[in-house]
């Protein structure tokens, strides 16, 4: 259990590690190429939407031909991309660079669900889930960090030549793996409207997924804004940049952490109620500080990562609990949904507002509130498979 643990939390960091490692070097790009700061968070918003699109098609290549050897591929991908990132010589091409790697980079981590879904029952795999989200953590709460050491000795293209080297320790990883989809689970075919109508006509299954995107969308907003507001606006180095925004991946990973506690004791339900609340929460702190200092946003921000840490375990699982076959497809939707909404959040906070912590503590506020309702809603029909 604890290679699978090791393995498929490798393959679930990509997303975190090929955006948070480079977060520190967004202000010094900026500078070097003369461009505004929207343009080079376009790395990071032409990321995530590539990567969005992608997840779509990887989840029912999976259902169709396996899930190694779609991995294999998807990760050639990722590795090639990131060398080429390294040699960018101006914001555009690295924005081209990082789509490539963003296509790359969804094949691993739109199936680790699938993978989950193949090899554990319910029950178990809920806390192999809360245990994998407590090491994949460790990837945004370490990855600012690196980059900010890497910064501090070496160029940013050294960044990337750091992401494709974990893609080779990746690909190394898939090719000791056994396949996991059974023969008889395969599908005769790959077809979009064959794979994803079926989960569009599937009410619940679309709803818990709404419900699980709105818990992460003031985390994504938050990665966007976090370089501007601690570098440009606080004032703070590179380094110390990665230490504040580790503080909060490390929130993230206690929420991970505190799920592998309460599976089993408390029902999945309350969870999550507890986990809009914070949300809402945080939002609430965010707009009632006086903004004056890193610690301002921090402190609030603690609150809506815990409780994002703490929702992702028992939602995902009751995402896939709603699908008894086509998990690669399932897995890839949710994903999809997810990073889409994350890429909009990206948008959204990047489209130069004067106050970006009030705008994130809006955010928080809405998606937090609108995740509870919703949530209670689906509780109220008693539709949920697997609760």
């Amino acid at each position: 259990m604890k290679r699978w643990i090791f393995f498929l939390a490798l393959l679930a960091a990509f997303p975190p590690l090929s955006t948070d490692m480079y977060l520190p070097s967004i202000p010094t790009l900026a500078r070097v190429w003369n461009e505004p700061l929207w343009v080079i968070n376009l790395t990071l918003v032409v990321f995530f939407v590539t990567y969005s699109f992608f997840l779509l098609v990887y989840g029912p290549l999976s259902d169709r031909f396996g899930r190694r050897t779609v991995l294999k591929a998807g990760l050639l991908v990722y590795i090639g991309a990131s060398l080429f990132c390294a040699a960018a010589p101006n914001a555009p091409s690295l924005i081209v660079f990082r789509m490539f790697q963003a296509a790359g980079a969804a094949s691993a981590a739109s199936l680790v669900l699938a993978i989950s879904k193949d090899v554990f029952a319910f029950h178990e795999r809920e806390k192999i889930l809360a245990y994998l989200g407590v090491v994949i953590a460790l990837a945004p709460m370490l990855a600012p960090v690196i980059g900010g050491w890497t910064l501090a000795f070496f160029s940013w293209r050294v960044i990337f030549l750091i992401l494709a080297g974990v893609g080779i320790v990746a690909i190394r990883g898939v090719h000791r793996m056994e396949e996991t989809l059974k023969p008889s689970l395969r599908s005769s075919k790959v077809s979009v409207v064959d794979n994803y109508l079926p989960l569009l006509r599937n009410p619940t299954y679309m709803a818990l997924v709404l419900v699980v995107a709105l818990a992460i969308v003031p985390l994504f907003a938050f990665i966007a804004a976090s370089s501007d507001i601690y570098i440009s606006r606080f004032g703070l180095s590179e380094q110390v940049y990665g230490y504040f925004f580790g503080f909060n991946a490390l929130a993230l990973m206690a929420g991970s952490l505190l799920c592998t506690r309460l599976s089993g004791r408390v029902s999945s339900a309350r969870i999550l109620s507890l986990c809009y609340l914070g949300v809402t929460v945080g939002g609430v702190l965010l707009l009632l500080v006086d903004q004056n200092g890193p610690w301002k946003l921090a402190l609030p921000m603690l609150c809506i990562s815990f409780s994002a840490g703490l929702s992702r375990p028992p939602s995902n699982n009751l995402v896939l609990s709603q699908v008894h076959h086509g998990a690669g497809a399932a897995a890839s939707f949710l994903m999809f949904t997810i990073m889409t909404g994350g890429a909009l959040a990206m948008w959204f906070i990047s489209l130069g507002w004067e106050n970006k912590i009030t705008v994130l503590g809006i955010m928080g506020l809405v998606c937090g509130v609108l995740g509870g309702v919703l949530w209670l809603a689906l509780q109220r029909r008693q539709m949920i498979a697997g609760h």
